[in-house]
């Protein structure tokens, strides 16, 4: 399978609780729903267009958690993402779950490229991970994220938690596709290249 990494981030490169102020307040957070004002019908087309690519979610165990919390309360039928994401297959990187409450999912333990790489071997379409910016950084500097997908929006919060912020080796990234939505969004598809093979994270064992 083909490993993707998509995210929503602010133009000051904030990550953090794009869709609702109590989506996620780890470290006081105040400021989330700062994608929300942006939404378009152009965004919504192009991210069910990448779900439908999906034949599982690849998580971190802070990401796992806030969704496996919120997805299956969503009872909107009109909603046309919620059946899709409680219905594909869940793989959650953790050494400190046993098992998920989210079904259907795989708890990955152990060393963490050694198990996503293990996965990524299956045969499949893409593995997508949402959200989990610590997880998608060592993948991506460890050479097993194939696409990485950006939504900007054009606004600048001044705090929270930033997709790069975590320590990575150099990584260089091809512009492949690019969109603005009517209001203003940047939709950016990256290849990754020149991504060291011997990246590794020494100690780290839980990505959130």
């Amino acid at each position: 399978m083909k490993i993707t990494l998509t995210s929503f981030v602010t133009l000051d490169g904030v990550s953090q609780g794009p869709g609702s102020p109590a989506e996620d307040t780890t470290d006081g957070f105040t400021r989330g729903g700062w994608l929300v004002p942006y939404l378009d019908e152009l965004f919504v087309r192009r991210t069910s267009q990448w779900l439908d690519l999906a034949d599982g979610l690849l998580l971190g165990r802070r990401t796992y958690e806030a969704f496996a919390r919120d997805w299956p309360q969503i009872t909107d039928p009109d909603d046309p993402f919620t059946e899709r994401m409680n219905a594909l297959p869940k793989y959650v990187v953790t050494n400190t779950l046993t098992e998920g409450s989210w079904h259907p999912t795989t708890v990955l333990r152990g060393d963490p490229l050694r198990t996503v790489g293990e996965l990524k071997a299956r045969p499949g379409r893409e593995l997508q991970i949402h959200g989990s910016s610590r997880l998608g950084n060592a993948l991506l500097a460890a050479g097993l994220v194939d696409m990485v997908r950006l939504v900007v929006a054009p606004t600048v919060i001044g705090s929270g938690r930033r997709l790069f912020d975590h320590p990575t080796g150099p990584v260089g990234l091809k512009l492949a596709h690019h969109e603005v939505t009517t209001t203003g969004m940047l939709i950016l598809h990256y290849e990754p290249v020149g991504v060291a093979p011997t990246a590794t994270y020494e100690g780290v064992t839980e990505f959130v």
